[in-house]
């Protein structure tokens, strides 16, 4: 497999013990009857809590950006220590982060893929890449390790007769995945994981082949969760249960509303943030990409990872146990 890495979890666990310490800040420069939660952005792009709170859904509680995200693991690892009061990540991220001991559980799916939305895995029209064999001593562009696209990777090399020393010669190489496109283009990388937006923009443009996809592999899925921190929920269990349930109405909102004015509201709250940031690609946009009502989680959403994550050193595949790392109590669309 490719490596693992195994110094941030203590990182994070060090940090995680350190949250005990600290209070449950949601509310800490709120205005009278309201709770604040800060959180990490997405640039040119919009999160679904920033949808839900453009829709009303949000009420009494508030969103304040603090920055923009560089990953999955990095957003949760803010969550969990204070910096940010939710956070989002990959399934097994989310696995890694609690068992590493930091204080959160993951209470609504937030991205996932199906027929139209999906992680692909892309050379140039011309490489001589075609099967997952010619993928060894050659180079994968992903935007973190240890998440959803290296976890896809293994599977995927796995399931077509590679063997764990075959696997470590696939370099996954960490870039902003913004900056994917190019570097498959320029030949910086051989491969490059795209998704959303940034996928339907390269495709677009040409001279780019799928190799494969994450939905080939699995077929519809819900991909990742947000967190948010025990003592936040405790300390705000009504504005806990009122974000989890508007990201959950912007889910369904965003399924339900035709394609353009899904893509007319992205560009509304975008050029009102006033972020100098771009709406081009949101044109590309194509849809939630979550197959599970109201982003409710299933033990499913876990244990499609088992092998991975038992690989990987993170759980024993006999006493994995997904209900301890999730719940569905605070969403009001749950049945």
């Amino acid at each position: 497999m490719p490596k693992k890495p195994t110094a941030a979890l203590a990182i994070i666990a060090l940090l995680a013990a350190a949250v005990s310490a600290c209070s449950a800040r949601g509310d800490a420069a709120a205005p009278p009857g309201h709770v604040v939660l800060r959180y990490q952005g997405s640039a040119n792009a919009v999160l679904l809590p920033e949808l839900a709170e453009d829709l009303g859904y949000l009420g009494d509680v508030k969103l304040k950006w603090v920055g923009n995200t560089i990953s999955g693991p990095q957003d949760i690892q803010s969550a969990a220590t204070g910096q940010t009061d939710f956070g989002g990540a990959f399934t097994g991220a989310v696995v890694k982060l609690i068992k590493a001991g930091a204080p959160v559980k993951a209470v609504i799916n937030y991205y996932g893929e199906d027929a139209k939305t999906f992680n692909g895995f892309y050379v140039k029209t011309d490489s001589t890449i075609h099967t997952a064999r010619d993928l060894i001593g050659k180079t994968i562009g992903v935007n973190t390790l240890g998440a959803h696209s290296e976890a896809v990777i293994d599977t995927y090399l796995t399931k077509n007769g590679l063997t764990s020393s075959e696997i470590k010669k696939v370099q996954l190489v960490p870039l902003p995945p913004n900056s994917t496109e190019e570097a498959i283009r320029k030949g910086q990388i051989d491969v490059g994981a795209l998704g959303g937006i940034l996928q339907d923009h390269a495709v677009a443009t040409g001279g780019l082949r799928s190799l494969f996809s994450d939905y080939q592999l699995f077929g519809a899925f819900d991909g990742g969760q947000y967190v948010l921190r025990d003592d936040f929920v405790k300390k705000n269990p009504e504005a806990s249960r009122t974000f989890v349930t508007a990201v959950a109405k912007a889910i369904e909102w965003e399924r339900t509303t035709p394609k353009a004015e899904v893509i007319a509201e992205f560009t509304k709250i975008v050029n009102g943030r006033h972020r100098n940031e771009s709406t081009a690609n949101l044109k590309y946009w194509k849809s939630v990409g979550i197959p599970s009502h109201g982003g409710l989680i299933s033990d499913h959403d876990f244990t499609i990872w088992t092998s991975w994550l038992s690989s990987a050193g993170v759980v024993k595949a006999d006493a994995f146990t997904p209900a301890e790392y999730y719940t569905n109590d605070l969403n009001g669309l749950k049945q």
